[in-house]
């Protein structure tokens, strides 16, 4: 059993920045992946970053160069670091641990989710 965490949302305007963290207890490993997901209204879910357990990222092309995914692997918690944020980066923010790899993407389905934390930028 994996409890995650996160931390860090809430409002900010256009251009500003937001920093998400997330704090995961129980069976995690440093050997898994992570990775955080948003969902806004009326979407689907969908995958924003990713970080392997040898600290490879991933990003989804919406967010390139402007999120920065991070891990720590001591204290078990993975950060978003998100600049530059848009109206369209308004959603939910979930962390994803233990998920998998296929084709050199990463799917959480199987992992362990946090409950979520809003994120609303203001045009």
């Amino acid at each position: 059993q994996v409890q995650m965490v996160e931390s860090g949302g809430g409002l900010v305007q256009a251009g500003g920045s937001l920093r998400l963290s997330c704090a995961a207890s129980g069976r995690i490993f440093s050997f898994d992946a992570m990775g955080w997901y948003r969902q806004a209204p009326g979407k689907q879910r969908e995958l924003v970053a990713s970080i392997s357990s040898g600290g490879s990222t991933d990003y989804a092309d919406s967010v390139k160069g402007r999120f920065t995914i991070s891990r720590d692997y001591a204290k078990n918690t993975v950060s978003l670091q998100m600049n530059s944020l848009k109206p369209e980066d308004t959603a939910v923010y979930y962390c994803n641990a233990g998920g998998r790899y296929y084709g050199g993407t990463y799917y959480g389905e199987s992992g362990s989710w946090g409950q979520g934390t809003q994120v609303t930028v203001s045009s």
